[in-house]
């Protein structure tokens, strides 16, 4: 009779120091490695490492600003595929806005306030009407990408950009100075917003409600939470950060627009929250390796270096993401009432 393997010890069993180091000691594993190869390479070729390195910030912040538009929503109950769809219409607003005004902060604001009304009415499609909540995200996606196209005038240029702000000291630092330190004010303002929104979501009030909302909203609904207005007001600021991935996107990376110029960024937004676990902090770390994916995608590219068909280089990213999601991010466990209407009783 052969002796049955001892029971596991559930992780809740380590003090918190040890519970700590058992999730996270792969992730700085991880980390290590990877400061190792880019010291190792910025040695070698550091004008290239560097060029990485600030195309992966811009690339990625994008993708956290739609991961945290997806993240509030489903942490409160209301999923969000029109992600791709709030992005590009507020890119083009924000693109027209600044055209009109040439006032970069007018333009900012309006694509903010593009995504924003965006979210309102998914919110309203979700939470009132209680469509399937998936067709609700596919029609915001068909209406902006329709509507951006009938309004778009090829002829149309902006008349600015929003300028790097240089932090003197910190952007002469070697390698990670002018990575860091260098950037548009959208950039440092998403940095900020993913620290400010962990912190509301997990130690606020309000991110208690919006997280009890997500998983049993009947128990919130009886201790006198507003279900429906908790979920409205988590899809409209959603919105609104959707709006200002795609305001950077004309004010910060590009400084025009073209159709159809999010390219799928709202779906990779929606990977990156799943690889992220639902967290901000998460969320952001997955953004970075998806930005570093496409950066890589585009040395490759006009590097000259590497005679492979551009075709298969520009699968890179979306190969990337296929891969992390189906054999590195295990098992993640989604806000219980995620997609569900509800029914007051």
């Amino acid at each position: 009779m052969t002796a049955r393997p001892a029971p596991s010890t559930p992780l809740a069993a380590f003090p918190p120091w040890q519970r700590w180091l058992k999730r996270w000691w792969a992730g700085l594993v991880l980390a290590l490695g990877i400061s190792i190869v880019i010291v190792y390479y910025y040695n070698q070729v550091p004008d290239i490492t560097t060029a990485v390195l600030r195309s992966t910030v811009r690339q990625s912040t994008p993708l956290i600003l739609g991961a945290l538009c997806g993240l509030l929503g489903e942490r409160a109950g209301v999923i969000n595929i029109g992600i791709e769809g709030q992005m590009l219409l507020g890119a083009f607003v924000g693109f027209l806005v600044n055209v009109w005004t040439a006032n970069l902060f007018l333009a900012v604001m309006a694509g903010i306030l593009t995504g924003a009304l965006l979210g309102l009415l998914l919110a309203f499609m979700s939470v009132t009407l209680k469509i399937d909540q998936i067709i609700g995200g596919t029609v915001i996606n068909i209406l902006s990408l329709g509507l951006t196209g009938y309004l778009y005038t090829a002829g149309l240029l902006t008349e600015g950009k929003l300028q790097s702000i240089r932090i003197a000291g910190l952007a002469d630092i070697p390698l990670f100075g002018p990575v860091l330190f260098d950037n548009p004010p959208i950039t440092y303002a998403t940095v900020f917003l993913v620290f400010l929104i962990h912190y509301v979501l997990f130690y606020t009030k309000w991110g208690l409600r919006t997280r009890a909302v997500g998983e049993h909203p009947r128990a919130a609904d009886t201790l006198g939470i507003n279900v429906y207005l908790m979920r409205y007001w988590n899809v409209i600021i959603g919105g609104g950060l959707g709006g200002l991935a795609g305001a950077f996107l004309t004010l910060e990376a590009v400084g025009s627009f073209e159709r159809g110029m999010t390219n799928g960024r709202g779906f990779v937004a929606l990977a990156v929250m799943i690889f992220g676990k639902y967290t901000p902090l998460g969320a952001w770390g997955a953004a970075l390796l998806f930005g570093f994916a496409t950066a890589m995608q585009t040395q490759l590219q006009f590097g000259g270096k590497i005679d492979i068909p551009h075709q298969f280089i520009g699968m890179l990213p979306y190969v990337l993401t296929i891969v992390v999601l189906a054999g590195f991010v295990g098992r993640t466990r989604i806000p219980a009432a995620d997609g569900i209407p509800y029914e007051k009783e």
